[in-house]
This record gives C-alpha cells, structure tokens and sequence, in this order.
C-alpha cells in the first residue's frame, strides 16, 4: 500500500487506515504534534503503540503487523498521562 488513508486526531469510524509504519508515524508527529507514550505486543505478534501530544490532548493508538503495516484503531481527544496504584497498594496491613 503506497498511500495512506487519511488520517484525522478524529473517530476512524469503520473505515481503517493503514500504511508503512513510517509513513503514520511521521504523519502523527508533523499533522498532530503526537509521539509514542506506551508500546506493547498483541494477539498475532502485532505491536501496539499509543501515541499522543501533550499540546493538543489528542491521542491515537495504532496496530503494526509483524510486516510493518500500521494500521489507527482508535483517536480522540483530552490524554492524559495517569500513573496509578494497583487497588490495595494504598492499605496498610
């Protein structure tokens, strides 16, 4: 796939956008100020990255296949970065 879909800090609706890995991230970064905040490995060794700007609050979390097709999920608006203990962490016992 040489082109990207186009990409909005907006609901995807039905309709995926993919493209090579480079392309969405340079596209996250120049369109919307985004950069990766967390990463981690998903069903059929698929990486998952949420990606996020601190100026704007939008956020997108995207899914590379194991070729390096990158697809958006999900995108919106108001991130915030949340750093919270596991329920009980906070008790004496």
């Amino acid at each position: 796939m040489s082109a990207l879909l186009p990409l909005s800090a907006s609901a995807q609706g039905s309709r995926q956008a993919c493209a090579p890995r480079e392309v969405v991230v340079n596209r996250l970064a120049e369109g919307y100020g985004e950069t990766r905040r967390s990463i981690g490995i998903g069903s059929n060794n698929a990486m998952v990255e949420v990606f996020a700007s601190d100026d704007s609050g939008t956020w997108t979390i995207t899914m590379t296949s194991p070729q390096g097709i990158t697809c958006l999920i999900a995108s919106g608006q108001a991130f915030e970065s949340l750093f919270e203990a596991l329920p009980g962490d906070d008790q004496d016992a």
